[in-house]
């Protein structure tokens, strides 16, 4: 699915159109769909495989923290640990160009693609009727990044859409052009006070005011967090070693392709496949708290962000 060429689908957010949408997305599709701000491109983000398709479609370069896109507040209260900040600013601004990042709340069923292996997720709820229709037509969390191959300018019209990611995704949803042209302001709720992570559609002043307090400003040692940043290495407790053609007693090892491993990324050498099981592999090696020896996993397509990740976790620290 992530490297195949074929004819995408224009559909209009008509009944038949969102259902054919919800359909695609049910499915494991990618489809690009319109909010307030800017054209995204969506996928189940429960189903790690469509996630990673999104990283292919795009030429993302390593696997940043996605938003997860909800229908409404109740939908993002499944997904994570609400408290009283986030109470008022979804009064105050949802629907609207605001996402927030929250910690994870147990049994919330995301892809640990879509949070790059974080205990924390960006939510938000999308003021443009035709997203909000799809997703309730959906019936769960659409995590999407903008509708452009990465790098390239964000998309405002399913025109720009058409133009950067056609034939490569299996459908666009067009309701016109988006009437905010920026992405989300992002702000993290997971700490001590507010921080502006990204700042977006949403003045930093028009929040403060909501809240009563001024935002904390994200300080360039903090561990990043967000969408549109790039995010700091995952470091496992244990060494990391990569690029292994053998295991020495006391290694775990992470496998790609045939071979007997203690867990392998993806036994038919599928990176899709090995891009949706890379973070949740980590975690589970890295809580038996031995080295981990990882083999080598091909410098192409996905395997370019797997590999990334990867060295990020066995950097010195």
């Amino acid at each position: 699915m992530t490297e195949t060429h074929h004819e995408t689908e224009l559909l209009t957010p008509s009944p038949e159109g969102l259902a054919r949408a919800a359909a695609l997305l049910r499915a494991g599709a990618l489809v690009a769909f319109p909010t307030e701000t800017v054209y995204g491109l969506g996928a189940d983000a429960r189903n790690g495989t469509a996630v990673a398709a999104i990283y292919a479609s795009k030429g993302r370069p390593s696997f940043n923290p996605l938003i997860a896109h909800v229908a409404d507040v109740s939908a993002a209260q499944a997904l994570v640990e609400w408290n009283a900040w986030a109470e008022t600013l979804a009064a105050a601004f949802w629907p609207g160009p605001l996402t927030l990042v929250l910690p994870l709340r147990a049994g919330h069923g995301v892809s640990p693609l879509v949070t790059a292996g974080l205990s924390t997720l960006a939510v938000r709820v999308p003021a443009k009727a035709c997203a909000r229709d799809l997703l309730a037509a959906f019936g769960g969390p659409v995590a999407a990044p903008s509708a452009n191959p990465s790098g390239r300018i964000s998309p405002t019209t399913a025109a720009h859409v058409e133009a950067g990611l056609g034939g490569r995704i299996a459908a666009i949803l067009d309701d016109g052009p988006c009437g905010v042209g920026v992405e989300s302001t992002i702000l993290g709720l997971a700490g001590e006070a507010p921080m502006l992570l990204r700042p977006g559609g949403l003045a930093a002043e028009e929040i403060e005011a909501v809240l009563g307090q001024p935002l904390a400003l994200r300080d360039a040692a903090d561990p990043l967090s967000a969408p549109g940043q790039l995010l700091s290495h995952y470091a496992p407790r244990a060494s990391v070693r990569l690029n292994a053609g053998s295991f020495a007693p006391g290694e775990l090892s992470l496998g790609f392709g045939p071979g007997s491993y203690d867990l392998n990324l993806s036994e038919t050498g599928d990176l899709a496949e090995a891009a949706a099981n890379l973070f949740g592999h980590l975690h589970r090696l890295d809580a038996q708290g031995q080295p981990i020896a990882v083999a080598p996993v091909p410098e192409r397509g996905l395997g370019v962000a797997i590999n990334d990740r990867l060295r990020r976790a066995a950097a010195p620290r």
